[in-house]
């Protein structure tokens, strides 16, 4: 095959290549964030082994080094954040539950039974998966809420506290400045018991007055 020929086949498949990078970047930034299973392009329920093949074949695909798209270090922090979701055993279970709860909240609207064809149309799949977000939306609200009320309540009993302290510090200024002017109020105490003294001394003995004659 003449070089030219070779050059332009590998100018090919080097554009090709960059365009599917270019789409896959695209995906993961449009997936959904809260659902890891849609960043990583994978069905729920696979076993871990699965994650993190298909997680290493897509970061090798987008990895900022690889690509000079400016939106491949997002997409990579997603894909990344997505695997760790899906490896933390806590996070799953939340995650497979959430979209359990979607399929049950489907068949119950529609009244299918857990054996009614239509579970296995793409169809229901596309209403699951809508469902899905909607749910996981719902309970990122809930978590945020109850978030927000448990910061409320930690501020209310720091400022609880900080009152009672200042409160106390209050006191103890008082009863520190009571103290330090004990024997002032003592000398004025004496002084003035002396005063008395001294006046009933002088004048104790009243005078008595002189009848005029006459």
């Amino acid at each position: 095959m003449p070089e030219d020929e070779t050059d332009a086949l590998d100018a090919l498949e080097k554009e090709a290549s960059e365009f599917q990078k270019d789409a896959e970047i695209d995906r993961i930034r449009n997936a959904f964030s809260l659902d890891a299973y849609a960043v990583l392009d994978l069905q729920p329920g696979v076993p871990e082994s699965d994650i993190k093949l298909q997680y290493r074949k897509k970061s090798l695909l987008i990895h900022p080094d690889k690509t000079r798209n400016p939106a491949a270090p997002d997409a990579f922090d997603r894909l990344k954040k997505a695997q760790t979701t899906l490896l933390d055993e806590k996070a799953r279970e939340y995650l497979d539950e959430c979209i359990a709860d979607a399929r049950r909240l489907l068949i119950r609207e529609h009244k299918y039974t857990l054996d009614s064809p239509e579970l296995k149309t793409e169809e229901f799949k596309k209403e699951w998966r809508k469902k899905t977000v909607e749910v996981l939306l719902e309970e990122e609200a809930r978590r945020r809420r109850q978030l927000k009320a448990r910061l409320q309540e930690e501020g209310r009993q720091q400022r609880k506290e900080e009152e009672e302290i200042e409160e106390r510090k209050r006191k103890r200024n008082a009863q520190e400045e009571w103290e330090n002017t004990r024997d002032e109020r003592i000398g004025s105490w004496r002084d003035w018991q002396k005063g008395q003294k001294k006046d009933k001394g002088e004048g104790g003995k009243k005078k008595k007055k002189m009848k005029v004659l006459g």
